[in-house]
C-alpha cells in the first residue's frame, strides 16, 4: 500500500544543500530571491570583470502572461514549425511567432497548469497540479480528451508511437492511446521519502522510453506495452539522513548514438548503452539540473553552481569553472560559438570553448524559468513572470 505522504514532505524545491538544511533548520524564513544574505558564505560570487570577445543583443521581448508560481519549477518554451508555445500557471496558452515575438494566438484553458504545453502535430498536451492529462486541438484550443492519472504532473507529456507517455510524481508513468487516451500501461516505481520537486520528461527514441528517477535509477520501458526491458542505477543514495540520500535524476538526459548521459544530484555523471543500460563511463558530478550535448561534449552545471564541459566518449574534464558558485545558475546550453547559462538575478553568461567568460548581459530582473532554448541562432529565455526574450550573438571583431 502506498503511503499517503503530504506532499510538501516529499516534495521540496531545487536548493543547495546548505541553503536546504538552513531552511529545514530554522523553519519559514524569508529569503532575497534565490539568495540568502544573512550568511556571507550562502551568497552569490560576485560578477567578475573581463575583456568581452562576442556581442549579444535582444532580438524581441513578448509577454506570455503569468507565468510560475512558487509551486510550478520550470515552464520552458516549446518551439515548433516556427512558433514558440508557453503557459502560465493560470492556465493561459500563447503563440509567438519565432522571427518577429509577434503573438499569433492564445487559448484560457481555466486550468491550473503544471506542465506543458507540449505540442506534437494537431494535438496539444497539458498536465496540471490535480493530476489531469488534457489534450487540446492544436488550431481551435477545444479540448479532444482529457485524462485522469494518479497525482500532479510536473514532466512535459511525450507521443511517440501513437502512445501518449505522462509521468506523475507518485512514480507512475502512464501510457496512453493518443487518439482518445485510453489507458493502456501503467508502470508504478515507488519514490523515495524526500525527493527533490520536480520530474525529468520522460526521453523516446526508436520504440523506447528512458525514465530517470528519484532514487538514481534509469529505466528502459517498450513504449507499446510498458515492459521493462532494463534498469541501471547512476548513482546510489547513501547517507545517515534523507537529505543525504537525495539522488534526484531530474534534469534533461540525451541521447547520442548509441549511447545515453543522465546526472543525478547524488553526485554522478554516467554515459549508457541505451540497448542494455550498462555503464560505460562515470564522472563525479553531482547536478539536479541535467545534460546538455554538442558532438562529442557534455554540458553541466553542479549543485555548487560550477560549470563543467565534459568530454561524452570518456568522462573526462575538459574544463570547470566557478566563478558562477551560488548564483543559482540553470543547465549551460550551446549555442553557436559558445556555453550559455543564466543566473537567478537574470543575467545570461556566455562562454567560449576555453572556459572562458565571453559576454555577459541581463535579460530581465527575475528568474529564469528554466534553461535557455536554443532554436537555430536564437536563444530563448523565459522569465518566471512570463516574460519571453529572444537573443543572438556574434563574435566581435
Amino acid at each position: 500500500m502506498r503511503a499517503n505522504t503530504p506532499a510538501i514532505m516529499r516534495r521540496l524545491p531545487v536548493l543547495g544543500l546548505s541553503l536546504l538544511a538552513l531552511l529545514l533548520l530554522g523553519g519559514c524564513q524569508t529569503v532575497g530571491g534565490w539568495f540568502s544574505r544573512s550568511d556571507p558564505a550562502l551568497e552569490p560570487a560576485g560578477l567578475v570583470d573581463f575583456e568581452p570577445t562576442a556581442r549579444v543583443e535582444r532580438v524581441w521581448s513578448a509577454n506570455t502572461g503569468r507565468g510560475s508560481n512558487r509551486s510550478r519549477p520550470n515552464f520552458r518554451p516549446f518551439v515548433i514549425d516556427g512558433e514558440v508555445w508557453v503557459g502560465d500557471h493560470r492556465g493561459r496558452i500563447t503563440v509567438i511567432d519565432m522571427e518577429s515575438g509577434r503573438r499569433l494566438q492564445g487559448f484560457d484553458t481555466g486550468l491550473e497548469l503544471s506542465a506543458g504545453p507540449a505540442v506534437y502535430g494537431d494535438r496539444v498536451l497539458l498536465g496540471t497540479f490535480d493530476g489531469l492529462l488534457v489534450v487540446l486541438d492544436r488550431s481551435s484550443g477545444n479540448v479532444q480528451w482529457q485524462a485522469q492519472l494518479s497525482s500532479e504532473v510536473l514532466a512535459y507529456p511525450v507521443i511517440h508511437d501513437g502512445v501518449v507517455l505522462a509521468r506523475c510524481i507518485d512514480g507512475r508513468l502512464f501510457g496512453l492511446d493518443q487518439a482518445d487516451g485510453r489507458r493502456l500501461w501503467i508502470h508504478d516505481r515507488s519514490v523515495p521519502l524526500l525527493t527533490l520537486r520536480g520530474n525529468s520528461d520522460p526521453l523516446v527514441r526508436a520504440g523506447l522510453v528512458y525514465i530517470g528517477h528519484e532514487d538514481g535509477a534509469v529505466t528502459a520501458l517498450r513504449v507499446s506495452d510498458g515492459t521493462v526491458l532494463w534498469e541501471q542505477r547512476v548513482s546510489e543514495p547513501e547517507g545517515r539522513t534523507e537529505l543525504d540520500r537525495l539522488a534526484d535524476i531530474d534534469g534533461p538526459m540525451q541521447i547520442v548514438g548509441g549511447e545515453l548521459y543522465a546526472t543525478s544530484y547524488h553526485g554522478r555523471l554516467a554515459g549508457m548503452a541505451i540497448d542494455s543500460g550498462s555503464l560505460l563511463w562515470v564522472a563525479d558530478l553531482a547536478s539536479a539540473t541535467g545534460v546538455s550535448v554538442e558532438r562529442t561534449r557534455l554540458a553541466a552545471a553542479d549543485k555548487d553552481d560550477a560549470v563543467w564541459l565534459v568530454d561524452r566518449r570518456n568522462g573526462t574534464t575538459i574544463w570547470r569553472d566557478d566563478q558562477l558558485a551560488r548564483r543559482q545558475i540553470t543547465r549551460p546550453v550551446f549555442f553557436g560559438d559558445w556555453l550559455v547559462t543564466a543566473d537567478a538575478e537574470g543575467y545570461l553568461h556566455f562562454y567560449d570553448d576555453q572556459g572562458a567568460f565571453a559576454v555577459r548581459t541581463r535579460a530581465f530582473r527575475g528568474e529564469p524559468s528554466d534553461a535557455p532554448v536554443v532554436v537555430g541562432n536564437r536563444l530563448l529565455l523565459l522569465d518566471k513572470d512570463g516574460t519571453l526574450t529572444a537573443w543572438r550573438a556574434e563574435r566581435r571583431g
